[in-house]
């Protein structure tokens, strides 16, 4: 059974008592292992599966555990575990209250965000502060929602008080926005919890005898205030405050710092023993992680047996150099590509790197910059997607029509609402069978004092479109008399209604995708797409680069294609992409990775690169949103990656910025080089 694979620490942590227990799992301590064994505890104490809820941060973390239990006990009982991300679970609690709510990717909102924003007169004589731009609202909106419990603009006022002037067309600006979410029913993944949260709050139960919390440090305040809400009779949360770096995020250190506080009956379990790591990179570890105030008292033990390597510093002269010379080590390297990975705190870091191997045939594989399901060519594909599943989607609508040439996100809007008026509420009759030939009154709230933009519509003539051809149905739609519809936005809705036509009969979700590939709507895209890629600083495009740029465009395009041929209905593959997309990847080779991507994961060989005084730490950041107790855990969690051998990697010089480098602060708190002056101890390689 798991209990008996476990170690005298672990095991006595899996074995806590009911109430709330609190275990500190360390870089490499086996705290999967522990929560498996604490599972398999509960079910032999005869606690039924579905009173067990297992809360993750990935999926696959909690499909990994499932996995393990099915190893000790039948199927049929493992899989009524209440087991997934915060996101999930609460989706499926919701799906069956809300069956006509549709999850909305953040993106998505951030365009529907943007579609309310831009009603907004932002250019107010008068005004000597400049407003934030719409995206920068709606990224502080949604670290409100995950950071805070209390009002928005309270919040708001106290990390941003020269914005005053501004906060009353602010919170108007996020008052319509949720109004607008809730009239289309669209959900964001914060509104999973939120609405979750609410329901408990108001008397609804989900009893719970006892929930496991995955990754605790990680934990926002909202999140933390949905455990509480949950009211479990038991609590065992796993974590490590070393290990907390998603500040940025929302992520609040503080729920894991005061857990004894809070509850004053906790019990507290430190795992100690590492075994991933050697010696040596345990200790250099231990010296840097040191210098944070202690939360809680540990220090990581060997567990490990085997050679010790000892932490090795590469010294280069110029930034470049360095990106060649590890290139070329991993190159000369026995370790497989697969179990070496390169970490560097900044995406900007990955690009020299990525070339040097690429000039040596060496594969690699990046993680932590732009997802696959993030590419504009996949969210295109999956916004027409979505918007077949449920035709009410106005962000997905806004998201596909931007593309066109004159048609920004507040026409978008206003194209959507009409067809949405021509159908009576149905956009596919809109589009093909319209019942209503009038427009409508767009904007019958104006409020001049909000910023709202005073601009009733007159009605256009279609004349002005008799140059182009198309067929007689849409030359009677009542959309061509939009005076704001030109040449341009006209040819972009034609493409739209004709692929809109060839898939009236389409069930199948790759049927459907190969026809939207295949389509001059999506010949459109992929020509933009190719372009911009294709276009070098001087303006002009590179043929070769933009060809290139296409097939790789249409090898994505591909790829969702086959993922779609697992699926016979489109929600659920709408619902599967939109909840694990961010999960999935593609390629092999070394894994290049941002500290925040490469948490959780183990290799033989890491290299940790551009440690120079400004990169890493990180001084830009740490004036805006960080401090040096996180970025102190940014280098803790990058450097406990390494199982064998561990290389620490600055250059001295930057020769296109004409930039000299001081060694990391980190390098001289791990003993590598001299900490009065930051002065090196060996010599550049």
């Amino acid at each position: 059974m798991p209990l008996s694979r476990l170690n005298p620490e672990q095991r006595e942590a899996a074995t806590a008592p009911f109430g709330h227990n609190l275990i500190i799992a360390s870089a490499g301590t086996g705290k999967t292992s522990t929560i498996v064994g604490r599972i398999a505890y509960l079910l032999q104490k005869g606690v039924p599966p579905e009173k067990i809820l297992l809360l993750t941060f990935t999926n696959k973390a909690a499909g990994e555990m499932v996995t393990r239990l099915k190893h000790y006990f039948p199927a049929q009982i493992v899989d009524r575990i209440e087991a997934g991300t915060f996101h999930a679970v609460c989706y499926r609690w919701l799906k069956t209250r809300l069956p006509q709510a549709t999850l909305k990717q953040p993106g998505e909102l951030k365009t529907l965000f943007r579609s309310v924003y831009e009603k907004r007169d932002m250019k107010r004589v008068g005004y000597d502060v400049k407003p934030f731009s719409s995206t920068y609202l709606y990224e502080l909106y949604q670290l409100y929602q995950n950071a805070a419990l209390g009002s928005f603009d309270e919040w708001f006022l106290e990390r941003c008080p020269e914005q005053e002037v501004w906060m009353d067309i602010y919170v108007d600006i996020c008052d319509e926005f949720e109004r607008t979410k809730e009239e289309y029913g669209f959900l964001s993944f914060n509104d999973l919890l939120l609405q979750v949260k609410k329901r408990l709050e108001e008397g609804e139960r989900i009893p719970f005898q006892e929930v496991l919390v995955d990754e605790y440090q990680d934990t926002n305040t909202l999140q933390g205030a949905l455990i509480d809400a949950l009211e479990p009779a038991s609590l065992f949360c796993v974590g490590d405050y070393d290990q907390s770096i998603y500040a940025f995020n929302g992520a609040n250190i503080a729920n894991i710092a005061t857990f004894t506080e809070r509850y004053p009956d906790a019990r507290v379990y430190t795992l100690r023993t590492n075994y991933r790591s050697g010696a040596a990179i345990l200790a250099l570890a231990n010296r840097v992680i040191q210098r944070n105030e202690r939360i809680y008292p540990k220090e990581l033990i060997v567990g490990k047996s085997g050679k010790n390597h000892p932490p090795k510093l590469l010294v280069f002269e110029e930034l470049f150099e360095q990106y060649q010379g590890i290139a070329s080590q991993i190159a000369e390297s026995a370790t497989p590509h697969t179990y070496t990975a390169v970490i560097f705190r900044n995406n900007a870091s990955a690009d020299g790197i990525e070339a040097s191997l690429r000039e040596r045939g060496i594969p690699c594989r990046r993680k932590g910059g732009t997802s696959f399901f993030e590419a504009k060519e996949v969210k295109f594909l999956l916004d027409l997607a979505s918007l077949l599943v449920n035709p009410r989607d106005m962000m997905a609508f806004i998201h596909i029509f931007e593309y066109g040439r004159g048609i920004g996100t507040a026409l978008a809007k206003e194209i959507f609402q009409c067809l949405m008026h021509f159908g009576e509420g149905d956009l596919r009759r809109g589009l093909l069978r319209p019942a209503i030939t009038t427009l409508p009154k767009l904007n019958p709230n104006k409020n001049t004092q909000l910023g709202l933009f005073d601009d009733d519509l007159e009605i256009g003539s279609v004349t002005r479109f008799a140059q182009i051809e198309m067929e007689e149905e849409i030359r009677a739609h009542p959309l061509l008399k939009h005076p704001r519809l030109n040449q341009d936005s006209l040819r972009f809705f034609i493409k739209f209604y004709r692929f809109y036509r060839s898939i009236d009969r389409s069930q199948r979700p790759a049927t459907i995708l190969r026809k939207a590939i295949a389509s001059p709507l999506y010949q459109e895209i992929v020509d933009q797409l190719s372009a911009q890629r294709g276009r070098l600083k001087s303006g002009e495009i590179d043929e070769e680069k933009r060809e290139l740029a296409r097939e790789r465009i249409l090898r994505k395009a591909r790829l969702l294609t086959d993922l779609a041929s697992h699926y016979r209905e489109m929600s659920r593959f709408v619902n599967a992409m939109i909840l694990g997309g961010g999960e999935m990847s593609e390629g092999e080779g070394v894994n290049l990775l941002t500290v925040h991507a490469s948490k959780g994961l183990e290799f033989e060989d890491v290299y940790v690169i551009d440690l120079m005084d400004g990169r890493f730490p990180n001084r830009k950041l740490m004036e805006r949103t960080g401090s040096m107790e996180e970025e102190r855990r940014l280098f803790y969690v990058a450097v406990t990656r390494a199982k064998s051998r561990l290389f620490l990697s600055m250059a001295k010089y930057d020769r296109v910025k004409k930039i000299d480098f001081k060694p990391s602060p980190f390098l001289a708190e791990a003993g590598l080089v001299r900490e009065e002056n930051a002065s090196l101890l060996t010599e550049p390689v």
